[in-house]
C-alpha cells in the first residue's frame, strides 16, 4: 500500500529540469498531465514528451505556463498544432520503430507517467492500450508512476508488469479516451473499393484510422481469413474480427492473433480487447520493424499522404515546412509490406483539397498531386519506397517504374481538371519529354 499515492502527491515527485514521458494517446497519465499546470510556481524547466495527447491540458496550450513546461511530440495532434504558437512546442523527427531507441540515446527520462489496468491476483498490471515505447521508457525511468484506472482494458503481449516493478500508483477512474468512428463519404469509399480489390483471403493486413480506412474496413466484409499486423488496432478491425472475416489462420508469425503496437479507438475496441487473448499489445520496435513486418506472406499496409509528387514522394506529415503530425510508422510498414512475399504498399489519397487563396481568403480546389513537393515539405515517404498510389480516380502501381512513366501514371489519378497543367509542368521540369 506505499507505492500508493494521490495525484498530488505523484505530482510533488516532479523537481526542477525533470524530463517527464507519458503514453501515447490513450495511455497517457491523463489524471497528472491534466493537473501537472498547478506545480508551475514550484518547479521550473520540465520537459514532457507524448505522442498523439488526446487532452487539451494547460501545461502545453496555456502561455502563461511556457516558461515553467516544453513539450516535444512524437506526433502532433489539432492540440500541439495550436499550442505550437506558444513557442514552448517541438516535435521529435521519427520512424516509429526506432522511437524510443533514438529519443534514449539523447536523454533518458527521470519520470513516466501513463495508464495501467487494475492489478490481478497475482499482482500483474497491463499497460493496457499501448507499447509503442512504453515499456521501453519504463525501464529507463528513474520513477514510474503509474495510473490504474478499473476502465483500462487489460490486454496481453509484452505489456505486463508485476507492480513491485513500479515505484508509485495512483487510482483514478476516468473514462479511456476514444475516437469516434468517422462516416466514409462518397470518396472515402471509392477509394476503399480500389484497395479493398487489391485484397485477397488470407492476406494480412495494416490499417490507420479516418475515412478511407474506415471504407476499407467496411468494404472487406466478404474476404476470408485475414489476419492483422499492424501499427494501430481500429474499431474497423474489431468489426470484421467480430465478422469472422479476421482470424490470422494464414500468419507465419503470431498465428490466430491481432499483433498491434496500440489501439486506439471506440469503447466497442476497448471491450474487444479486454481480457482477448486473441489481440497482442507488443513493443512498437518490434511490432514496426520492417523486418518483423515482413515476416507474414501477403502483408497489406494502406496509409494516406497530405500530398505527393510526380517523383512519387510523399509529404504526410507536413504543410510545407509547417509540422502537421508525424512520420508515425509509415516508412516502417511501407518498406515492410514491400519485403514480404506477396506483399503490397498502398498510399491513398483525395486528388484535391480545399485550400485558403492567399490573395483572396477564399478556398479554392486545388491538386493534392502536384509537380514538387512544396518548399520545406517534409519527405515522409520517398521515392525509392512508394508503391501503389490510389485516389478516387484509380490505383496505379508504382513499383519498379522509371522517372517518366511514373510520373505519367501519377498524372493519370490526378483530378482529370489539373491533369492537363501537370502534364505541362512535368515537361518544363524535363520529367517528361516534350
Amino acid at each position: 500500500m506505499a507505492k500508493y499515492v494521490s495525484i498530488n502527491e505523484a505530482l510533488g515527485l516532479v523537481k526542477d529540469n525533470d524530463y517527464i514521458v507519458t503514453g501515447l494517446g490513450s495511455a497517457e497519465g491523463r489524471e497528472f498531465m491534466t493537473n501537472l499546470h498547478t506545480i508551475a510556481g514550484k518547479v521550473k524547466n520540465i520537459m514532457v514528451s507524448n505522442c498523439l495527447p488526446m487532452g487539451a491540458y494547460e501545461f502545453m496550450t496555456n502561455p502563461a505556463y511556457k516558461d515553467s513546461f516544453r513539450t516535444e511530440g512524437w506526433f502532433y495532434t489539432p492540440v500541439l498544432r495550436k499550442a505550437h504558437a506558444n513557442g514552448n512546442i517541438s516535435f521529435i523527427y521519427n520512424h516509429l520503430h526506432l522511437a524510443s531507441f533514438k529519443r534514449l540515446c539523447y536523454r533518458k527520462p527521470d519520470i513516466y507517467v501513463g495508464i495501467a489496468s487494475m492489478p490481478d491476483k497475482h499482482g500483474y498490471i497491463s499497460l493496457s492500450t499501448s507499447n509503442t515505447y512504453e515499456m521501453a521508457m519504463i525501464k529507463e525511468a528513474k520513477t514510474v508512476i503509474l495510473e490504474i484506472n478499473p476502465n483500462a482494458p487489460r490486454t496481453f503481449g509484452d505489456v505486463q508488469l508485476h507492480v513491485d516493478d513500479v515505484d508509485y500508483l495512483v487510482e483514478v477512474n476516468y473514462p479511456i479516451p476514444e475516437i469516434a468512428d468517422v462516416e466514409p463519404n462518397e470518396k472515402d469509399l471509392t477509394i476503399g473499393k480500389y484497395i479493398a480489390d487489391m485484397i485477397h483471403d488470407g492476406d494480412c493486413i495494416q490499417l490507420g484510422i479516418g475515412g478511407i480506412p474506415n471504407a476499407v474496413a467496411a468494404s472487406l466484409m466478404d474476404k476470408k481469413d485475414l489476419g492483422v499486423h499492424t501499427e494501430m488496432l481500429t474499431t474497423g478491425m474489431v468489426k470484421l474480427a467480430k465478422a469472422g472475416v479476421i482470424n490470422g489462420k494464414c500468419k507465419q508469425t503470431h498465428k490466430g492473433k491481432m499483433v498491434a503496437a496500440f489501439a486506439m479507438g471506440t469503447k466497442e475496441l476497448y471491450d474487444f480487447i479486454d481480457d482477448n487473448p486473441s489481440v497482442c499489445i507488443m513493443d512498437g520496435a518490434y511490432v514496426n520493424d520492417p523486418y518483423t513486418i515482413s515476416q507474414n506472406d501477403n502483408q497489406i499496409s494502406i496509409n494516406s499522404t497530405i500530398e505527393v509528387d510526380l517523383f512519387g514522394q510523399c509529404c504526410s506529415e507536413s504543410i510545407g515546412h509547417v509540422q502537421f503530425s508525424g512520420t508515425g510508422g509509415q516508412a516502417d510498414t511501407a518498406i515492410g509490406a514491400q519485403k514480404s512475399k506477396n506483399g503490397r504498399s498502398v498510399i491513398a489519397l483525395y486528388s484535391t483539397a480545399m485550400v485558403k487563396d492567399k490573395a483572396t481568403g477564399e478556398r479554392v480546389e486545388t491538386s493534392k498531386i502536384v509537380p514538387l513537393l512544396k518548399q520545406g515539405a517534409a519527405v515522409s515517404l520517398s521515392r525509392n519506397d512508394i508503391d501503389w498510389l490510389v485516389t478516387e480516380y484509380g490505383a496505379v502501381n508504382l513499383r519498379g517504374t522509371a522517372m517518366e512513366e511514373r510520373a505519367k501514371l501519377i498524372i493519370s489519378v490526378a483530378h482529370p481538371d489539373f491533369r492537363e497543367q501537370l502534364t505541362k509542368e512535368a515537361i518544363a521540369l524535363g520529367i517528361i519529354a516534350g
